[in-house]
């Protein structure tokens, strides 16, 4: 079991950044590959970036590399997200997300068991 919080979403300027940060609560946060995905209105929910149990695997969508980073610090039970050169369509709702996974990064919703309540990111042109 894990409960997932998400902050430091805000207004932020093209071409600013913003770093996410997710807190999690629970047993065994190691053992959970995390996922960010991010939701705009009247749009699917979509795979943003993941990171292996061991943090020594990442992957990211297209739209996203070379832009953001995945980090996460199990001593601390956070994964966070690094977004920089931030563009009008990143603006989106962000959740961080957990799954019980192991190999390759999981990039479907289904894939994931437990969920945060999102952090509103909004980039102004």
């Amino acid at each position: 079991q894990v409960q997932l919080v998400e902050s430091g979403g805000g207004l932020v300027q093209a071409g600013g950044s913003l770093r996410l940060s997710c807190a999690a609560s629970g047993r065994s946060f190691s053992t959970y590959g995390m996922g960010w995905f991010r939701q705009a209105p009247g749009k699917e929910r979509e795979f943003v970036s993941g990171i292996s149990t061991s943090g020594t695997s990442t992957y990211y969508e297209d739209s996203v590399k070379g832009r953001f980073t995945i980090f996460r610090d199990n001593a601390k039970n956070t994964v966070s997200l690094q977004m920089n050169s931030l563009k009008p369509e990143d603006t989106a709702v962000y959740y961080c997300a957990a799954g019980r996974w192991t190999g390759w990064i999981r990039r479907a919703v289904y894939e994931y068991d437990y969920w945060g309540q999102g952090t509103q990111v909004t980039v102004s042109s």
